[in-house]
């Protein structure tokens, strides 16, 4: 058998068909188009060229294929010739990127001047139809995979997981400040954390100490806060969610923390609300606030109105930008191991994507949807199924792999010891909105409802199969339970039946399998919009200050609007379709039954914020929650244009350029020790603009985030 030798210096068997494929695929790009016969005759003759060899190099292939090409279709051969000196310059240089683009790559990924191809190889570990997704723009690892993968080698002490979760805080002075030092050390090894506070007894509380009583649960979110800012914005990396279950007798100062400026500026903060609370507010009954404090066996009790609470709640978000809203109930139904009495949820990450237990963690990946539609802006748009089930399988593949390599480094044991026997990964989706203005669907629209569905629907079976036979060759994860996973609501709802009789037989190797983060700097620097959020605007205002004496604003069009706009051959930006919206002029409603629709399929959570515009009220932001409660989504917060709180300023930044990245550092240990306040509408970094989307924020100047995602 005649072997290639690839430019990586991996070996593998000689294939007409890649020959063919390639030359086939110039040919499409000339006006004669493309002709198969001549295309496999080509394949042949090189076979035939080298039938005496034992090993060829794949540039001696290419060589001869232009040969053969100039012979018989020299419009052809010039098209070859562009395609490798173009894939030649990929691999040394990347895609072709923005500024913003490329100042992500070079700042936040590349590692020590690799090169692209080596870039590549080093963050899929040689696992091939990974490197090739990546290259192709339809795949991406989360960033600390990125930024992180191989670098263990070379002495540096980071994880490859994005989401951690802590043990909820027990009641006591020493779980308080462990809980503190597991932060510090997880957040050193770049991941964010999540945090519950319910256990701890509320204001007022008897203990036994020289204090007499509790200053409560509220009291030590500015422990935690500091300590992310302290430790983890030093890298960057720092991230927290703090939250606490509305039945708290705290809850109201909970709710209420973050109108005093000077607290917990370092954690975003959620509520985990039950559904006994919402049938409270929906039928305007009191609701019972309970603790009972184990040590001393005090009761506490509160009744509240449940509307003055919601309403409460509501005006904190739209005035403030927090707190999120976590549904308790349907977090707790919606996932393989619900039916599982040994399995529990103790929070969520900062981001709110991942649900997980005590120590838990979880690898990220998100699929571009938008590089799977044929035929992209015209009446012959359709979308990939088959591709796309196979990256769903090549992605559970890869997160697997890449899950074992972390393994061991994660920051504490305890870590390692969940991994191992949960081993939950998160495989998601971005470029949604992309997706459906490559297809011409208005985002919202039921035709849209429609396509999440048959998509969903692969995504979750794909992905439960590839688990499956993966448990066929390594096992099912340590702590599967048969008669548990199998009964689960979620699998039952999903699974397709060549599929269960794959689980019945083999089990899962993987206890978690789905989720959808924001993906915002790796959907920045692939140029595709996030998560499952609808672009954020048409074009926005860029400044240049370098090419000028003065500072000059230009317009710059969304990446997938200007496609389509040169597609279409389309000037002005008033010239746009009305399936084309953004933010700011969907409706909410529209935007709670995509993430409901995407819901059905993921047994994780999505990262989710819902951009309203200022004229929004209180009273529309309490139907938005008990209509997201309704569609039986697991978490929302939104982010009202122009509240409260996006006139905070830390200081002046009008000077800031993006060569302040060196100077982060000092900047940020000045911030934390001193406890500023942060603009969440302005990049602490540059100065630019921060778009608030899925549960996140991206600076549309330099890529700053403050996820770790």
């Amino acid at each position: 058998m005649l072997k290639v030798e690839k430019r990586n210096g991996s070996i593998v068997d000689f294939e007409n068909e890649k020959i063919e494929i390639a030359i086939t695929k110039a040919m499409k790009e000339t006006e004669e188009g493309a002709d198969e016969n001549l295309a496999r005759e080509i394949a042949e003759a090189i076979r035939e060229e080298f039938k005496t060899d034992e090993m060829v190099n794949i540039e001696q292939i290419q060589d001869l294929v232009e040969v053969y090409l100039m012979k018989s279709r020299p419009d052809v051969a010039r098209k070859y010739i562009i395609y490798r000196e173009e894939r030649t310059r990929l691999r040394e240089q990347g895609w072709d990127m923005t500024d913003l683009q490329r100042d992500i790559y070079e700042k936040k990924y590349r590692w020590n001047n690799e090169s692209f191809d080596e870039f590549l190889d080093r963050v899929s570990g040689g696992n091939g139809p990974i490197k090739k997704g990546i290259k192709d723009k339809k795949f991406m690892p989360a960033g600390r995979i990125l930024a992180g993968r191989g670098l263990d080698k070379h002495g540096r002490k980071i994880t490859l997981s994005n989401c951690y979760v802590m043990p909820k805080v027990e009641d006591n002075i020493e779980s308080i400040f462990d809980t503190a030092k597991y932060l510090a050390r997880t957040y050193s090894y770049g991941g964010g954390c999540g945090l519950t506070l319910s256990k701890l007894r509320p204001k007022g509380a008897k203990v036994n100490n020289a204090a007499n009583t509790t200053t409560g649960a509220v009291s030590f979110m500015d422990l935690y806060s500091l300590v992310t800012g302290l430790i983890g914005m030093r890298g960057r990396r720092g991230a927290l969610m703090l939250n606490l279950d509305v039945n708290h007798p705290d809850i109201e100062d909970f709710i209420n923390v973050k109108n005093d400026l000077e607290k917990v500026n370092y954690a975003n903060i959620s509520v985990n609300i039950d559904d006994k609370f919402m049938e409270a507010v929906e039928a305007d009954e009191e609701y019972d606030l309970y603790f009972k404090v184990e040590a001393t066996g005090e009761e506490i009790i509160k009744k509240v109105r449940a509307k003055d609470l919601f309403r409460t709640l509501a005006k904190n978000n739209w005035n403030m930008a927090e707190p999120g809203i976590l549904y308790q109930d349907k977090i707790n139904s919606w996932h393989l191991m619900s039916e599982d009495e040994d399995f529990e949820f103790a929070g969520v990450n900062p981001c709110a994507e991942e649900t997980l237990p005590p120590f838990g963690s979880c690898n990220l990946a998100s699929i571009n949807l938008s590089e799977f539609v044929k035929n992209p802006f015209t009446e012959y748009g359709r979308f990939e199924f088959e591709k796309f089930g196979e990256m769903v399988r090549n992605g559970v593949i890869y997160l697997n792999e890449v899950l074992d390599e972390n393994m061991k480094l994660h920051p504490l044991k305890q870590q390692r010891e969940m991994s191992r026997d949960l081993r939950q990964i998160g495989l998601g989706i971005m470029g949604m909105a992309d997706m459906f203005i490559k297809l011409k669907i208005r985002y919202g629209s039921s035709e849209s409802l429609s396509l999440i569905h048959q998509i969903g629907r692969t995504m979750v079976n794909e992905a439960l199969r590839q688990s499956a036979l993966l448990a066929k060759e390594y096992g099912p994860f340590p702590r599967y339970k048969a008669e548990a996973v199998l009964n689960s609501p979620f699998l039952l709802s999903n699974v397709d039946e060549d599929v269960m009789e794959l689980i019945k037989e083999y089990g899962l190797r993987n206890s978690q399998l789905l989720t959808i983060p924001p993906t915002g700097s790796i959907s920045t620097l692939i140029g595709c919009s996030n998560g499952v959020e609808p672009i954020f605007q048409v074009s926005y205002t860029r400044k240049s200050e370098s090419l000028f004496d003065e500072d000059t604003y230009y317009k710059v069009f969304t990446p997938i609007i200007k496609e389509y706009m040169d597609a279409n051959n389309i000037t002005k930006e008033e010239d746009l379709p009305e399936f084309i919206i953004t933010t700011s002029n969907l409706d909410y409603r529209e935007r709670i039954d995509v993430q409901a629709t995407w819901q059905q399929y993921i047994d994780a959570s999505i990262s989710s914020t819902v951009n309203v515009p200022n004229e929004f009220t209180i009273e529309e932001v309490e139907d938005l929650y008990i209509y997201a409660w309704k569609k039986g989504i697991k978490g929302v917060t939104i982010y009202r244009d122009g509240c409260a709180r996006s006139g905070i300023l830390i200081t002046d930044k009008s000077k800031s350029k993006l060569d302040r990245i060196d100077e982060l550092q000092t900047e940020l240990n000045a911030l934390a020790a001193e406890q500023l306040i942060i603009d969440p509408d302005t990049c602490p970094m540059c100065g630019g603009s921060l778009q608030h989307s899925g549960g996140c924020s991206e600076c549309q100047d330099c890529g700053y985030s403050p996820c770790s995602i």
